[in-house]
Order: structure tokens, then C-alpha cells, then sequence
């Protein structure tokens, strides 16, 4: 098959897992059931053995195009050439009544009379088990040998042969015919609701309705709503509506560079980049995923590590181990190795994460709904916790793997989870040693001020007395400990503009003269920090110029907005 660029693709999903779709017609990457379950289809990371499920025309030189139905999560995938035109439509139902999980997938000739060929392989637990396949009639079942047992369904009107060790069928559609595909979790016991005659078209109806009900409760109508509807509905795909989590990735094992080893599985919930995105949907008025994730929160703090901290991440469904290991038989996206399951980050200490958190509480509380005592009497557990290590070296926002360091964000944002907890106690009258917070507080603001600065760059750094540049010094006016325009931030935001930002992209820091990442390879700029600097820019006045990176920023999303 080879290896399509990673932006050739779309994502459909159904708030338990997603699977992306290339602009071949082939689903290439697809964990199931769930987000962090193994692997069904791989071939984005090694093209022999991880898996695929195509369906394309038989056209020689055809153009391929990718669109999503308007305010919908439901892709179109389009192939264009004089012998005629087709079309693939791909989604996932979401339907809480229904305990299983399916993908449902239409080939429609638009135009001429097109043979069609489809081919689905699956493999099963990352590609380390063995299946049987067994055909029945309009189904076919492949019956994995691997731990978990899984059992995934075909089914189609269109006659399918087995071949090898997957499935393959070639069939002819005139102008207006279609052929549905239905994958979807064989359970015991459980009548599959694909068996009903109009279940493909009734499924399409509900989830596009689903989506744009959905979108119609955006709050935000500025200049760039198409943008972010897109990007909302995505960050939406990545919550569980099984745990109220949310996932950071869908994926592991993707390369940041190709050929380099930077290959991390990020299919678990990091309290950061939750509250991230949590952050992000309550500005946008979604208060409901804030409160299943606050719920999800609740759970995590009834279970605290023996100390009375939080893990840095956890799996979707709230397990605390993530154990980190190479797939060796994988060969990687392009030769990219190693690849990885699990993530040896979760027992880090990154002392951030509570600022993030404490943060969206403080958000969901005043945007969303009351938190509860039992809530609060946890959350109080961890500040305290926090009161007494906030001066710890730790690995910090990027997760450096070459030793621990006082690093300037996590200082920053450990005032922020004291700060806000210190608003929340005052706003809800909730009992809270308030007396000790305002002392550890203002020590951690004085010490930021004196220690993380260094006179002669005239710019904050990235730890304390040192002199390498952070990207991350671009959140402080963005969660209020220092203003936009203070004298102390606008030569920071200069000196960051010097040494990182390339345009309108933005390095973190630059590997040789920051704290050791413990990573081989150059380091490439991150999307995140461009954001950050674009708010930046806009909060100190800059108007035109944030607005003209911005736009550059959005220019790097691929087809289909992404």
C-alpha cells in the first residue's frame, strides 16, 4: 500500500473511538472499541502488517477529493476522473442505546458504470494476534486468538470471498447504486441493529442530525467560525461519552519527524491537556462535557496516589499504570522506530497539571454548575498537597526524559492552582486554610519574579536561574499572573520572538541550551505555542500582526481543516 502523508486524512469517530480515513479510500489507523484499545487497523504505521480496510474505485489516475457534510463529522471521499465519478461516505453512529460500536461505510457511483474493489484486513491487538475468519451468509466474522477475544462483523449485500488472511470483494455500481459496509462488534447475546433493511440510511440521517444539533449550541459567531466549528467538533470526537474523559491523540506511534524516535502514545487523558480542552468547549458554551469530565475529575481525586497527589495521565477509562513498550514488529509510519504503547510519563512528576486543572474548575463552576463539597473537600486535599511540594524539581510541561528541573511554567501555574483555589474558597464560602494559601501564593509569585528572571536577556527563562528561553512564558498573561503589557513581559515576548518563533511558527526551546529532553533528533515547533503567542500579541495591542499569524497558523490545517 505504502505510506500516505499523515495529513491525507480525515477523522470520523463515535465519542468512544475514531478511525482515520485516507484520501485512497482506506481506513488505516483505527483502535477499537474503545480510544486506548488495541489496534484493528494499523497500515499507517507498517503497511504489511497493521491492517486496512479499502474501498475505492477501479480508476486509473483519478483525482481524490475530501469533504465533511456541513456541521457534521460525516466524511465524503471523492474520486474524480473522465471514466466517471465516486463517491465513499464514512461515519460512525453515535448511539448511547446500543452497546456495541460499528462503522459504516457507502460507495456511490455518481457518474458512468465503475467497478469498485474492497478489501478489509484487520489485525488484532496492534498486529501480534492471529484471527479466524468465518463466513456467514451477508456476514463475515473474524474471531481474534489474540488475549482480548474480540470479534468484529462485515457486513454487506455485496458477495465477499475471503482471501488470505482477510476479505475482498469487486463489484459494479451504474450512475446513482450504492454498496454499504457495515464493521461493526460482534457481541454474545446482542441482536446487531444493522440487521434492520434501512439501517444505513437512518444511521447517516441520525448522526449528521446528532452533529449539527450539536454545533447549533456554539456560542462563538466571529471570523473564524468555520475553523472553529471544525476544530471544536474535533476536540468533541476526542471525549469519551462513556467516562466524560478526554483523550489528548487518538494515535500512537506517529512520528513528529520521520525517521525520528519522538514516537509517543498519546491515547490517555493528561489532566493538562484536558483542562485544555475543557477550557476551550466552556468558551464555546459546552458546559455538558465540562461537567462529565469534572465527574471523571471527582473519580480520579476519590483514588489520589498514597502522597495525596495525581497521576499525569490516566487510561480513558481511569486506570492509573501505563506501562511503556515497543511494538518491535511494527516497522514504524515510513521506517519511524521505535513504536510505542503506553507512556512511561504517567508517574512523572509535573507539577503544572494542577494549575491546569484547579483553573477549569474554577471555569466550570462559574460557567457551568456549582461543584459539589465532596469536590471540593478533594480538591482542597490537593492543594495542600501542592503547598508542600511546589519547590520540587520536576519534568515539567515537555515531559523531559534527561532529569528534573524548577521549571518556570510549572512555578507559574502551581500560583494559578493556588490562586484559584484561593477565588473558588471566597466565591463558594468554602472552608479552606486560606491563610496558608495566601503565604504559599505570593511566595511562589515573589520567588518567579526574582529567581526565573535574568536581567541581562531581560526575559523570563525556562528554570530557575538559568538562561534558556521557554515558549511556555506565554501562558503567564494568558492565566493572569502577569499583565500583557507589563514592562517584564513585553521584553520577554521580544526575546521569545529573537530565538523561537520562525514566522508564525513557534519552538518550544531549542534543544542544545535547555534543560536535556533525554530525546535524540532536532526539535520542530509546536502548534500550541503559536496559539499561545498569537493571543499574546493580540492581548498587548498587536492587533494586525496577531491576526496576520493567525491566519498564516490556519493555513497549515490539511483538506478538511485539521
Amino acid at each position: 500500500m505504502g505510506y500516505p502523508p499523515i495529513e491525507n486524512h480525515g477523522i470520523i469517530g463515535d465519542l468512544h473511538t475514531v478511525a482515520l480515513v485516507g484520501m485512497d479510500g482506506s481506513i488505516d489507523f483505527m483502535c477499537f472499541p474503545e480510544f486506548d484499545s488495541p489496534s484493528i487497523f494499523a497500515a499507517l504505521l507498517d503497511d504489511e502488517r497493521g491492517g486496512y480496510f479499502k474501498i475505492a474505485p477501479v480508476l486509473d489516475g483519478a483525482k481524490h477529493r475530501q469533504l465533511y457534510l456541513p456541521d457534521s463529522n460525516v466524511l465524503l471521499t471523492r474520486f474524480l476522473s473522465d471514466d466517471g465519478v465516486a463517491e465513499l461516505s464514512d461515519f460512525m453512529p453515535v448511539d448511547e442505546t446500543w452497546t456495541a460500536h460499528d462503522l459504516v461505510r457507502r460507495a456511490k457511483t455518481v457518474r458512468g458504470d465503475l467497478r469498485w474493489c474492497m478489501e478489509c484486513r484487520p489485525r488484532f491487538d496492534y498486529g501480534r494476534a492471529s484471527h479466524t475468519i468465518e463466513v456467514r451468509g451477508d456476514e463475515i466474522l473474524f474471531r481474534s486468538e489474540g488475549p482480548d477475544r474480540t470479534v468484529l462483523r462485515l457486513r454487506s449485500k455485496v458477495p465477499v470471498e475471503v482471501h488470505g488472511d482477510g476479505v475482498r470483494a469487486e463489484f459494479s455500481l451504474g450512475a446513482g447504486e450504492t454498496a454499504a459496509f457495515v464493521l461493526e462488534e460482534a457481541l454474545d447475546g446482542e441482536e446487531s441493529p444493522s440487521l434492520a433493511p434501512e439501517y444505513v440510511s437512518t444511521t447517516f440521517k441520525e448522526t449528521v442530525n446528532f452533529w449539527r444539533r450539536w454545533v447549533r449550541q456554539m456560542d462563538y459567531n466571529g471570523r473564524w467560525r468555520e475553523m472553529v466549528k471544525r476544530s471544536a467538533m474535533t476536540l468533541k470526537l476526542l471525549t469519551s461519552t462513556k467516562y466524560g474523559s478526554i483523550v489528548a491523540a487518538p494515535t500512537f506511534g506517529l512520528p513528529e519527524r520521520v525517521g525520528g524516535n519522538r514516537n509517543w502514545d498519546y491515547r490517555y487523558t493528561w489532566i493538562r491537556d484536558a483542562s485544555f480542552t475543557l477550557y476551550a468547549l466552556i468558551r464555546l458554551g459546552y458546559t455538558e462535557e465540562a461537567g462529565d469530565f469534572m465527574r471523571w475529575i471527582e473519580a480520579r481525586c476519590r483514588e489520589l496516589n498514597p502522597d495525596g497527589s495525581l497521576n499525569v495521565m490516566y487510561a480513558v477509562g481511569g486506570r492509573h499504570e501505563l506501562d511503556e513498550e515497543t511494538l518491535e514488529h511494527l516497522s514504524g509510519y515510513r521506517g519511524s522506530k521505535p513504536v510505542r504503547i503506553g507512556n512511561a510519563a504517567y508517574d512523572q512528576l509535573q507539577l503544572d497539571i494542577y494549575g491546569e486543572l484547579m483553573d477549569s474548575v474554577y471555569l466550570y463552576n462559574k460557567y457551568g454548575e456549582p461543584i459539589s463539597y465532596d469536590l471540593w473537600e478533594n480538591l482542597v486535599k490537593l492543594v495542600d498537597w501542592l503547598c508542600e511540594n511546589w519547590e520540587r524539581p520536576d519534568e515539567g510541561i515537555w515531559e523531559v526524559r534527561g532529569g528534573r528541573h524548577e521549571f518556570l511554567y510549572s512555578r507559574v501555574m502551581c500560583w494559578v492552582a493556588v490562586d484559584r483555589a484561593v477565588r473558588l474558597s471566597l466565591k463558594r464560602s468554602f472552608p479552606a486554610p486560606l491563610d496558608r494559601w495566601l503565604r504559599v501564593r505570593n511566595r511562589i509569585y515573589r520567588q518567579v519574579f526574582e529567581e526565573f528572571w535574568n536581567d541581562d536577556l531581560k526575559s523570563f527563562v525556562q528554570y530557575r536561574n538559568g538562561s534558556a528561553l521557554d515558549a511556555g512564558a506565554l501562558i503567564m498573561p494568558l492565566v493572569k499572573f502577569i499583565g500583557p503589557t507589563d514592562p517584564r513581559f513585553l521584553s520577554t515576548l521580544a526575546a521569545i520572538e529573537r530565538e523561537l518563533v520562525a514566522d508564525s511558527l513557534v519552538y518550544r526551546y531549542r534543544p542544545g541550551e535547555s534543560a536535556p529532553d533525554g530525546s535524540e533528533g532536532p526539535e520542530g515547533t509546536f502548534c500550541m505555542c503559536s496559539f499561545w503567542y498569537v493571543e499574546c500579541l493580540s492581548r498587548s495591542g498587536d492587533i494586525d500582526k496577531a491576526r496576520l499569524y493567525l491566519e498564516k497558523m490556519l493555513g497549515y490545517a490539511n483538506h478538511v481543516g485539521l
